[in-house]
């Protein structure tokens, strides 16, 4: 079975707890790069492909003729035209490529949707979560390892709630996803600065002042000089973070801390994919428009710059 949620809290506490007093903890949630390829069309479109499909679904198109190639990408572009109106738009391209590079969420949650689906219909509720994984604690009031169960519960619970977006209490796979990993959905933005702010927040005044600032990055413990990045944080507090001067954290300072307005690079691809590939200029994508740019979407064996990949039987 998975380790669950709340199990992997634990093991990131404890690593902290342990680690060396000059160790970062790191708390800030960024997008990674679509693709670790130079993005030079010029040359190849070895990052488009990384981009659209992710790294590894774009190499199992290196070993496809071009006839299939085309055909995979009509059945991919079916998927992407999310209200199946005939058109893909800039928005839906964004879709599809953000999720393209979160596969190994959607890996995750895969592999831990079979011990929570315990009656198999298709769908995990709340109460099929808490029995799996908090029955064994829930009558003990004074658990070996020292966790507040019952807490860590009405916290998971309000978790799962927020995930759920009808309200019943039971959540598709999708829904299922934004709960185990909430950094990830837009909706879900909210909770994650909640539950940062009550980790930090050691007096419980619902802000999160400096010296909690500090503790929650560094103990002092055993080190008789601050390294130099604890004073550059503490700086970092008192210029950047704390915006509105009054000495704490809010609730917007917060999620400006920790989920920062990065650059979106998938949206900037997607504008990308539109641009190269909109022959009609109407700002939409249709599935012919698409196969006859397909390689610039997922590529093939034959390439436009004259190189033909070794084609193995075993493909």
């Amino acid at each position: 079975m998975e380790l669950r949620p709340f199990l992997m809290c634990f093991a990131l506490c404890v690593v902290y707890a342990t680690s060396k007093p000059t160790e970062k903890k790191d708390r800030v949630h960024h997008d990674d790069p679509l693709s670790e390829k130079e993005h030079e069309d010029a040359e190849n479109f070895d990052y488009d492909h990384d981009a659209f499909l992710g790294e590894e679904e774009a190499k199992t198109f290196d070993q496809l003729t071009p006839e299939e190639s085309k055909e995979r990408l009509g059945m991919i572009v079916d998927k992407v035209d999310g209200d199946k109106d005939g058109f893909v738009t800039e928005d839906e391209l964004k879709a599809w490529i953000k999720k393209a590079q979160k596969k190994y969420i959607y890996d995750n949650a895969d592999r831990q949707w079979k011990d929570f689906d315990m009656n198999s219909d298709g769908l995990v509720s709340w109460e099929e979560y808490k029995n799996v994984t908090y029955a064994a604690y829930e009558d003990d009031n004074d658990p070996d390892d020292g966790f507040n169960y019952k807490q860590m519960m009405s916290r998971d619970e309000r978790r799962f709630k927020m995930a759920n977006k009808d309200g019943d209490l039971v959540a598709n796979k999708e829904e299922f996803t934004a709960f185990l990993h909430p950094e990830e959905y837009d909706y879900m933005k909210d909770i994650v600065v909640l539950e940062t702010m009550e980790d930090i927040d050691k007096n419980g005044d619902g802000f999160i002042d400096l010296e909690e600032y500090i503790g929650d990055m560094y103990n002092q413990e055993g080190d008789p000089q601050e390294p130099e990045w604890v004073k550059t944080e503490r700086e970092q507090f008192v210029e950047f973070r704390d915006k509105n001067k009054d000495g704490k954290m809010d609730k917007e300072e917060t999620k400006d801390w920790i989920l920062p307005s990065d650059y979106d690079h998938a949206e900037a691809e997607a504008k990308h994919l539109v641009y190269e590939s909109d022959t009609d200029k109407d700002g939409r994508l249709t599935k012919e428009e698409i196969i006859a740019k397909y390689d610039l979407f997922v590529g093939s064996q034959a390439t436009d710059f004259g190189e033909a990949l070794v084609r193995h039987d075993e493909f």
